[in-house]
């Protein structure tokens, strides 16, 4: 699959199919993650493979869970899939200057760094034939406990991976006339 075929036809994928994902297929969405690129070549990024399902059912209850009883679909999905993967961050080290200290307003550049490994991982998934979605909306310090991240990494996102049980539609895209401007904002 070419990288923009992959970009354009990849979805969030919330039901799975209990089928296993062997480890080639993990170890190839690892590499993809592996080669994003990061600031000063940090690789701030570390990686977590969870493939048991006590591990799983635990770390699924941290994700929130909406009012009314709304069930969040990522719960279901994180019990489902064969493997889950957990990105965190070594903190204090992205966005830093040669002598440690924070180079711009942004402060820790972590989040951005992490984000574009996430980014290769789903595409690199989807090009395989498998699914993910990108988690966010969980405790981040309880689920932190559950795996034994050390202090001074940030737990930062998750995804499940496995085989897709669903095929939704493109949701809209907003059209570049509505988001890109020439020679200053707004212009």
């Amino acid at each position: 699959m070419e990288v923009l075929e992959a970009i354009e036809t990849r979805r969030s994928i919330r039901k799975y199919k209990s089928a296993p994902v062997d480890d080639k297929a993990v170890q190839a969405v690892l590499e993809a993650g592996r080669w994003a690129p990061s600031w000063a070549n940090t690789q701030c990024w570390r990686f977590i493979v969870v493939r048991d399902s006590k591990t799983k059912a635990a770390v699924a209850d941290t994700l929130f869970r909406g009012p009314g009883g709304f069930e969040n679909p990522g719960i279901t999905a994180v019990n489902t899939v064969p493997v889950l993967i957990v990105i965190c961050a070594k903190m204090g080290k992205s966005g830093c200057n040669p002598r440690g200290e924070i180079a711009t307003e942004k402060g820790d550049w972590y989040m951005f760094d992490t984000a574009l490994a996430v980014q290769n991982m789903v595409l690199a998934a989807h090009s395989l034939g498998l699914g993910t979605v990108i988690i966010g909306a969980f405790d981040a310090p309880a689920a932190a406990a559950v795996l034994g991240v050390p202090e001074g990494y940030s737990l930062v996102t998750l995804f499940p991976l496995g085989v897709p049980d669903e095929a939704p539609k493109a949701r809209p895209r907003k059209e570049l006339s509505e988001i890109v401007f020439k020679d200053k904002f707004g212009a």
